[in-house]
């Protein structure tokens, strides 16, 4: 008789509650001050016990993610990784941000989320995609209704790093959305909609999802990168200091600037 399966380590088990809780924290845009739900709350929402969710608290304080107060609860301190790193010197918003140093940004955001695009493509489960098509169909009521989708774009990507499997990179990717998602407020503003961002970027999410979908790697990477040339497009930046990518059919493409 086999021997049978054994249950996740808790120290696992507590780590990736943390991971979880820091990106629900993330995907509700929770600003520094904001009080945590409750411990009860929170074993309801993760399913597990107060042991599990004390330790998983306690790791995100240590992180600086969060701090507690007796008798009072958790409160969100940073969102995640702006206590340990910053992309500029300056602001960690596009204001007053030169854009050579928003490019350098996008060009990281390119060879950073077309690789993760590809690991999710290749280890991606049932629930990863549900969490992805989720996303996306709040974008979808959003452009059919010509209001902000910027949380639910911010969650999609969130989502995608996710489906990676490497908690780095998950936590990488709410750190980018959260420090830069304000440079997706024009793509869902009512001129966004009205000049087509909107639309235009809601169709290069839809490849991604069904490239991931699909389970092909390649597809999945030449899409996300071919969102983040259309992304920088849309803010006037100039992509083709990046050098070369890939088209969406698969083809190496060297980039040229638009009028």
């Amino acid at each position: 008789m086999s021997a049978p399966e054994k249950s996740p380590r808790p120290s696992r088990l507590s780590e990736a509650v943390a991971r979880q809780l820091e990106g629900w924290i993330s995907e509700q845009q929770l600003k520094s001050g904001a009080q945590l739900p409750t411990e009860k709350a929170l074993c309801e929402r993760f399913g597990v016990s107060r042991a599990v969710i004390r330790e998983a608290i306690s790791r995100l304080k240590a992180d600086g993610c969060v701090l507690t107060r007796q008798g009072s609860g958790a409160y969100v301190a940073a969102r995640p990784g702006h206590g340990t790193f910053r992309l500029v010197r300056e602001s960690p918003r596009l204001a007053g941000v030169s854009p050579d140093e928003v490019s350098d940004i996008f060009e990281l955001r390119y060879l950073v989320e077309s690789g993760a695009a590809e690991l999710a493509a290749l280890r991606r489960n049932a629930a990863d995609l549900a969490r992805m098509e989720a996303a996306l169909a709040r974008m979808g009521e959003a452009l059919a209704a010509g209001t902000d989708a910027v949380a639910d774009d911010d969650a999609f990507h969130v989502a995608v790093a996710a489906a990676t499997h490497n908690p780095q990179l998950e936590r990488f990717q709410a750190f980018m959305g959260q420090q830069f998602s304000e440079s997706r407020a024009p793509t869902w503003s009512a001129r966004g909609h009205a000049t087509g961002r909107a639309r235009q970027a809601h169709t290069e999410h839809t490849r991604i999802f069904e490239a991931i979908a699909a389970g092909d790697g390649a597809a999945a990477r030449a899409a996300a990168a071919a969102h983040l040339v259309g992304a920088a497009r849309r803010l006037a930046l100039d992509p083709a200091r990046w050098g070369e990518t890939r088209t969406p059919d698969g083809h190496i493409d060297k980039l040229e600037s638009e009028q």
